[in-house]
């Protein structure tokens, strides 16, 4: 069959260039009029599931549909930091995400350079006084506490995932965006101007398509912001505290977060976009407006954390989206307008390992092999 020659194309291409590629093309075909399964999004939660519901339904179809190409969005734009727990902390039944990430990993046999040194918490009010780190940025800024995580690359973490779920048998069609979803029985989704019948749907599209997911009334879509520095010497590591290279992110305001890459190199990112509705996103321009504003305000403030970092040059810079939902707590519930059709989305910037964890747990939801978690509905029952 053909290879997608559209794959090397996204239309996002104002979002910069992270320092990491995306190895997957899918194969040109046409589209299904029937499908047991259709995963709406082609990120890290989307194929996720798609690869767990091959292993456990492999007598059903089980088809994504990506409407740019795979890792086009939040998750090939994401920093690669893997974080325990959710932006909300630990969540009733949640389980250990980290463990869990790891499992996906090794099972799905994706190398994605993934380690765990632990994440350094960084702060402006009790620094501890063995802090290795002591940077100028609105005050005095140092390490607080010490918890679980790593990182992994985003890059080669989608493009495994990809691989994999195809590989089990899972469908991939990029450049096939959802328009919209009829939600009587049976579903219908309409693709590139045809209809598709449906059994169940995962809506995994996080900050874009809210009308979609039915999230635009409850979760605000943002654009934040990263770069990657020109590779240091190990004195310069050594110099601002690094040279352990584990990654980090403050606890107070305002926001910074960071980690190291391959080759001496350091990422680091900070601030938000503001968006009125989520499709500015698709003309979104990190060289104009406030992106680039922000970005120029992320650099000046990287040179002057430590004087080791006066001079450094910055050999990539990108941005990409992330859902903020209702108390930082993860959407993952029943459409509610179908029963057949799960939401999952709005990590708050802690999505990598997450999204992953919470992939496969939806695709045991639509095999009936297991229940929705019920931090949605404890949240609901508060407001």
């Amino acid at each position: 069959m053909l290879q997608s020659s559209k794959k090397h194309s996204p239309s996002n291409a104002g979002w910069g260039n992270p320092p990491w590629q995306i190895d997957f093309r899918s194969t040109a075909r046409a589209l299904p009029s029937e499908v047991d399964f259709a995963i709406v999004g082609g990120g890290f939660s989307g194929l996720s599931a798609a690869a767990r519901l091959r292993q456990v339904q492999s007598d059903k179809t089980t088809v994504v549909f990506e409407g740019d190409c795979v890792g086009a969005g939040s998750s090939g734009h994401t920093g690669g930091m893997t974080l325990a727990e959710s932006a909300a902390g630990d969540l009733p039944g949640l389980g250990d995400v980290l463990n869990g990430f790891a499992e996906i990993q090794r099972e799905l046999e994706i190398e994605c350079d993934f380690n765990l040194p632990g994440v350094w918490e960084l702060g402006r009010k009790k620094v501890k006084k063995d802090s290795p780190i002591s940077w100028n940025d609105s005050g005095t800024l140092g390490v607080v506490n010490d918890v679980p995580g790593g990182s992994a690359d985003p890059g080669k973490l989608v493009s495994g995932l990809a691989h994999a779920a195809q590989h089990a048998g899972a469908v991939i069609f990029e450049h096939a965006r959802v328009e919209r979803i009829s939600h009587e029985q049976p579903l219908e989704l309409e693709v590139r101007g045809k209809r598709v019948r449906v059994g169940q749907v995962l809506i995994a599209t996080n900050a874009e398509s809210l009308e979609l997911s039915d999230l635009s009334g409850g979760a605000e879509p943002k654009f934040t912001l990263a770069l990657a520095t020109a590779p240091l010497t190990d004195a310069q590591l050594r110099d601002v505290g690094l040279s352990t290279r584990k990654p980090f992110y403050t606890v107070d305001m305002p926001y910074l977060w960071g980690r190291p890459l391959h080759g001496h190199q350091l990422i680091f990112g900070s601030g938000l976009v503001h968006l009125e509705h989520w499709s500015e996103l698709l003309n979104l321009n990190i060289a104009s407006g406030e992106a680039a504003g922000l970005m120029r305000l992320l650099e000046s403030r990287v040179r002057c954390l430590h004087p080791a970092l006066k001079n450094i040059q910055f050999t990539n810079r990108w941005g990409g989206p992330i859902l903020i939902a209702d108390e930082m707590t993860p959407v993952f519930k029943h459409h509610l307008k179908s029963k057949n059709i799960i939401v999952l989305g709005g990590y708050s910037g802690h999505g990598v390992a997450l999204s992953v964890y919470l992939g496969r747990w939806a695709a045991d939801v639509l095999a009936g092999k297991r229940k929705l978690p019920s931090w949605n509905k404890s949240l609901g029952a508060k407001h």
